[in-house]
Order: structure tokens, then sequence, then C-alpha cells
């Protein structure tokens, strides 16, 4: 699983290569170099200044711009510049170059904004692996693997589960077992930051841009610390009480890693709500199999006479706990769906006013 998902290979000669950099990458950008504009990543953004990486014509090398993110909107969205985005920087912009455009993307981690019906949030961009850390400190919440496990299939990248804190175990490998039957066609590792097993094995899985993702209290800051060779994140203890962590990280960040290639590391995500569906169908593979085979195409997987979904519940081959949080997420897809599509919007509004008035006749005297 090293290849990448993004189109192209690293583009041989070019500085920004060990980060990315394609000839396809190159070819896009050649009319915004003719008007004078620099190739970059975005390695960190905040409060509308970035950090990016660029090729120094001088020395051959990569060094980091601070700039401001010209096209930003009044609040965070999708559209917004992000770590990982390929653009175009302005260097003679003052009093400081500004990020002038930003190239399309190949792949984006987006998740619905907190507290916002319609909007999503991107957590990286251009990404060909997300790593998944859950700690092993913990009894593993299986029901949030799944989401990010969907989060991750949904990015269009490859998700890797790393079961983190494996040196504060004697039971890692039964674990496995147990998030490996929660993430069909997924490679969950266990790795230890501390002792150093299982990361040979996890970086060969990483391709050329990583991002991590998890809760706090994860071993992400642990993580990113071993996997770059180098003590690039600040790393607090979890409360002895319940292993929950602080948040250490507070902005997505970028990072080399050795032999090239590069890891965003990513704030501890409390929420995990999906922004689309894609996901849904390869976080939940079986249960998508198994509805083709369904009588009626239109199935609920209910009370429908030759269901494959009921015969698989009814037999064991399909825990019940998986339909339920297969079908949880579903409710929350369609929620989302209706509040970001005017027309089911509407539809809603109709169905919830001709229940209402339902329940008022029902109860007039």
């Amino acid at each position: 699983m090293s290849g990448s998902s993004l189109p192209g290979s690293p583009l041989s000669g070019s500085p920004l290569a060990g980060y990315g950099w394609t000839a396809e990458l190159a070819e896009l950008f050649a009319p915004l170099a003719e008007a004078g504009l620099t190739p970059g990543r975005l390695a960190r953004v905040d409060r509308g200044r970035a950090d990016v990486l660029v090729a120094d014509a001088g020395t051959g090398t990569v060094r980091t711009v601070r700039a401001g993110t010209r096209p930003v909107t009044g609040a965070e969205t999708a559209e917004n510049p992000c770590t990982g985005d390929w653009v175009a920087l302005d260097l003679a912009a003052e009093p400081l170059p500004v990020v002038s455009a930003v190239l399309p993307r190949a792949t984006a981690i987006i998740r619905k904004s907190a507290g916002k019906a319609s909007e999503g949030q991107v957590l990286a961009a251009n990404v060909d692996t997300v790593l998944i850390a859950v700690s092993l400190a913990v009894d593993p919440d299986i029901d949030r693997v799944e989401r990010f496990v969907a989060l991750a299939w949904e990015s269009g990248a490859q998700p890797v589960v790393a079961l983190t804190k494996a040196d504060l175990v004697t039971d890692a490998e039964f674990i496995r077992e147990d998030v490996e039957r929660a993430a069909p066609g997924v490679t969950v590792l266990v790795v230890s930051a501390e002792t150093g097993a299982g990361l040979d094995v996890l970086r060969a899985c990483l391709g050329t841009t990583a991002a991590l993702i998890g809760q706090s209290g994860a071993g992400k800051s642990t993580l990113t610390n071993a996997l770059t060779g180098a003590e690039v994140m600040t790393v607090q203890r979890t409360r002895d009480a319940d292993q929950k962590g602080r948040h250490t990280t507070t902005t997505r960040e970028l990072f080399a890693l050795p032999g090239g290639g590069v890891l965003i590391d990513t704030p501890g995500l409390r929420g995990v709500g999906l922004f689309g569906g894609e996901g849904l169908a390869r976080a939940f593979a079986e249960i998508e199999e198994l509805a083709e085979r369904c009588r009626f195409d239109d199935c609920s997987h209910t009370s429908e006479p030759g269901c494959a979904v009921q015969g698989a519940l009814a037999d064991g081959t399909l825990a019940q706990r998986r339909m339920e949080s297969y079908l949880k997420l579903q409710r929350e897809n369609a929620w989302i769906a209706s509040r970001t599509d005017a027309r089911l919007a509407a539809e809603r509004a109709r169905v919830w006013k001709l229940r209402t008035k339902g329940a008022r006749d029902r109860v007039r005297p």
C-alpha cells in the first residue's frame, strides 16, 4: 500500500519532489508560472497567515516563507487554503508574500463543521494515506473507529489504523482483531512510539503524504515525533483517571519525513461529523454487499422478505452493533443532505408539518 493515490509520481530534480510535487502539478501550474508566481505547499495555516514551503532557486533546497492567505472567506470553509494545499505564491507582494491561488485538490479530509448545518471543515488536503491513531491505553470506541474510517474513505485516500501505546497492554493482538472486523479492507497495525515496535511497517504504509487524525490522548504527537525522528511536537501526559488527553496540537501542520514524504499532524477531534456519504459504503462494505443480494432493490432491511441483511443478522454473520452503527451514520448523512439541499429541506419541513398536524388532531377532544 506504499503507492500513492494522488496523480503522478514525484518530479525528479525538483526540490519539492520529496514533498509530493509531480510533473502533472507542474503542467497544471505552468500558466501561473508565466504570470510570475511561485509554486509552494502549505505547511501551516493560522489566522489568515501561512507557512509555505517553496523551492529556493539559489540553493536548490526548500525553504519556508511566511505569507498571507489572500483567498480566504470570512469563516473557515472548505474553499479556504488548508495545510497540504499546493498554491501559487506571489513573492513580490508587500508587506509579505501572499497566496494568490490554490491548485485543485486531488483529495481532502472534510468533516462537518461543529455546530454548522451545511459547512465542511478541511482537515488536510492532497493526502494519499489517512493515519487513524487509536490508543490502546483504554478500550477502543469501535463506533468512533468506524466514523474515522468512513471519514478517511470519504476523502479519497487510503485509511490505515495505528493502535498506539502497545507497550501499555498485553492483549493488543486481540484488540487488533476486533478493530479489523470493524474496518474491512483497512490495514490495522499495533505500534509503540516508545519502543519503536511496528513503526517500520507503519512507515511503509504512509505513501507520499499522510495525515494523522484521532482523538486527543491517542498519542498522535508522540507518534509524529517518532515518525519524523525529531521532537517537532510537544507531548503532554494523559490524565491518569480516564486516559483522556489535552489538546497539544492546535492547528494542522506539515512535517517532512526522513527518506521523503510528509506527515500532516492535526488537532484532536472530539466530534467526527461526516460531510458526505460515499465513505460510508466503503467503511461498511460487507453490508453494502449483502444489500445487493436482497430481493428488492429498495429494501429497507427491516421487514421485507428475502432481505439478505436481515438473514445475516439472524445467523450471526453480521453483528447487530455493526448494523446499528451503519444505520446511525446513514441517518446523520441524510440529515446533512437535507440541510444542504433546498429541495430535501423543504420536503422535511412539509413532512414535519403534516406530522405535527396529525398529532394535534389526535389529541383534540
